[in-house]
This record gives C-alpha cells, sequence and structure tokens, in this order.
C-alpha cells in the first residue's frame, strides 16, 4: 500500500507560507491539505488557522501532518483577521493564501511562482478557480470591478475556456492567491473590519491604488467548492456582501472618478435590490447598506489616507475596469495585456 503524500518539514526560511484560515470547514479541510502535500514544489510552510470550529478538522489535520503550524485563534476572527495573524507569523517571502474547501492541483505552487518570475512587475497572482463539482465549468479567473464599484468573479460559472491569457486583472480572488509578504504587511492585510466578503477586492484596489499590478496565473489551477460553510446566498453573505461593498467602492474610488460613478453606483445597487426583493431575501442587503452608511466615520479617514499615498492616475484606474457598470450580469472575464 502507498504511503499518502505528506507535507514538506517546513524549513527556517521557506520560499512561500501558505495561510490556510478554517472554520466548521470538515472534510473538505483534509482534501486542502492532501492538495498541498501532493505538490511538486516543496519550499513551503503551512499555517493553519482555526476560528474556534467545534468540528476537530483543523486539529485532526494537524495531528496528521506534523510540518503544519497550527494557531488556535480562540475566536472566530473573521477571514480578514485571521490572515493578517497568520501573516505576522510567516517567514516565506511569498504568502499563498488558500481557502480550505479549495484542493490544488499538484502544480499549483509551482505555476504562481513561474508566473511570478515571469512578471516581476506583478507582485500579487491569482489562481484560475475552477467549480468542484464540474470541473468544465469556472469558478473564477481573478476578480473584475466595473466602472460603477461593483466587483465580480470573472467567469463565474461560465464554461472553462480553452485558453486564458496570463494578463492582468482587477484583484486576486482571496480563496486562492500569491501575493508579496511585505507587500500584504506594508499596505496592512486585509481590513478587519470587513470580517469576511470583499476584504480581497479592496486590498486589490489598494494595492492597485499603490501603483501595483495583479495578474492571473491560469495554469495555477485549484478546485474550489464556494461558500462551503456559510453558503452563497446566505444571511451572514448577503449582509457582509452588500455593507462590504459599499465600503470598498467609498474607501478606494478615486475623487476624479467619485462624481460621475457615485450615482452609477447607487443606480446599480438599487437595481440588485430589486433583484433581491423578487427573490425574497432582500432583508440582510437592506441591512447591510444601513450599516455600511452609518458606520461611514472610519472607512472615510481610511479614504483619506489613501487617496493621498495613491500612485497610480485615476485614468489608469478606469482602464483597468470593466467600463459596462452591469457588466457582473454575463460575468465577464476581463484579462488585459
Amino acid at each position: 500500500m502507498v504511503a499518502a503524500p505528506s507535507l514538506p518539514k517546513p524549513p527556517a526560511s521557506p520560499a512561500v507560507s501558505v495561510v490556510i484560515v478554517a472554520y466548521q470547514s470538515g472534510a473538505l479541510l483534509a482534501e486542502a491539505i492532501a492538495g498541498l502535500a501532493a505538490q511538486t514544489f516543496r519550499d513551503f510552510e503551512v499555517i493553519l488557522v482555526d476560528n474556534a470550529s467545534t468540528d476537530g478538522a483543523p486539529q485532526a489535520v494537524a495531528k496528521a501532518h506534523a510540518g503544519l503550524k497550527l494557531i488556535e485563534a480562540g475566536a472566530n476572527l473573521g477571514f480578514a483577521a485571521a490572515n493578517n495573524l497568520a501573516a505576522r507569523t510567516a517567514k516565506g517571502r511569498w504568502l499563498a493564501l488558500l481557502n480550505p474547501d479549495a484542493t490544488p492541483e499538484p502544480e499549483w505552487l509551482a505555476e504562481l511562482l513561474a508566473a511570478a518570475a515571469r512578471h516581476p512587475d506583478a507582485r500579487c497572482l491569482t489562481s484560475l478557480q475552477l467549480d468542484a463539482a464540474d470541473p468544465t465549468r469556472l469558478d473564477g479567473a481573478g476578480d473584475v470591478m466595473t466602472c460603477a464599484g461593483i466587483p465580480f468573479r470573472g467567469g463565474y460559472r461560465r464554461k472553462r475556456p480553452k485558453a486564458l491569457d496570463e494578463g492582468e486583472v482587477f484583484s486576486a480572488c482571496g480563496a486562492a492567491m500569491l501575493i508579496d509578504r511585505w507587500v500584504f504587511i506594508d499596505l496592512g492585510g486585509f481590513d478587519e473590519r470587513f470580517f469576511c466578503y470583499c476584504e480581497d477586492v479592496d486590498l486589490g484596489y489598494r494595492l492597485r491604488l499603490a501603483g501595483e499590478r495583479v495578474r492571473l496565473a491560469p495554469k495555477a489551477v485549484v478546485h474550489h467548492v464556494g461558500s462551503a460553510t456559510l453558503g452563497v446566498r446566505s444571511d451572514f453573505a448577503l449582509f457582509h456582501g452588500s455593507r462590504n461593498r459599499v465600503w470598498t467602492f467609498v474607501k478606494n474610488t478615486p475623487s476624479a472618478m467619485l462624481w460621475w460613478s457615485a450615482p452609477l453606483h447607487a443606480a446599480v445597487t438599487a437595481g440588485l435590490l430589486l433583484l433581491h426583493l423578487r427573490r425574497r431575501d432582500a432583508g440582510p442587503v437592506v441591512r447591510g447598506i444601513r450599516a455600511a452608511l452609518n458606520d461611514l466615520t472610519p472607512v472615510l479617514t481610511q479614504r483619506r489616507a489613501i487617496q493621498a499615498a495613491r500612485k497610480t492616475p485615476a485614468v489608469e484606474i478606469l482602464r483597468a475596469m470593466a467600463l459596462d457598470p452591469v457588466a457582473f450580469l454575463g460575468r465577464r472575464i476581463v484579462i488585459r495585456s
């Protein structure tokens, strides 16, 4: 009987620190760890943050893999704060963030690092995500931002194209991404007030404002279940997604764009609310928008600091966006050469 592959013994100074944040992840977590154990690239450590799960899955995989570092947070810190905690303890030059419901193919890390070497101008890269239930369909090919300030996962649920360019996308999806650890730390990591949802788009927007670029590495593939813990349209997801989308827009939109994009953002938000009314799940959306507007003071404080430090002209930010304000309806893939 052939023994299952195990995680590498973590070197003192690994090239990559793989971070997984787990909360009630169940058997999917073991599949993600098995995918890491099978990686052809071996110069990495694995940091697993347990957000006070009660299913015992983080402890079980830590017991099975001696090379894994388990951080027990003692409470549910959320995706943003837990990743920030791991980044502070990581030793690698690169952070590879991986969701517990995302299983990487064996060449995942090798392909991410190869793409990083080919494109030194991009210190953040995003993976190609396939639907775990149907790998002929995409789960995402980078995140897209419309000119109305509405983000979405490019290509979600669309048929997987025969070929995709190794090009520039607006931002990386936090489910499977690679980022220079010092860039992540210098930008303050994820915004912990977001808790979860849109924190990756917010980070990507801030990266772009700071003069950084994000590229899709289409050969770095993961199979993603998606919202396995919280549910795609759970009240929790709808509340945090609606609130954090407003905060992302207010914080990051350059002033030269804000005067014309704010009415667009409001109009599209209203249209989405009507859609939720038809689906009979508008309650958490309304609460999320209200929470965003009622707590804008710290967001505006952040905005002043972000915009004062901005290095990228507004016109370059606009060029990186989908110019159709409702491009999310077709889940269009937007990759620029």
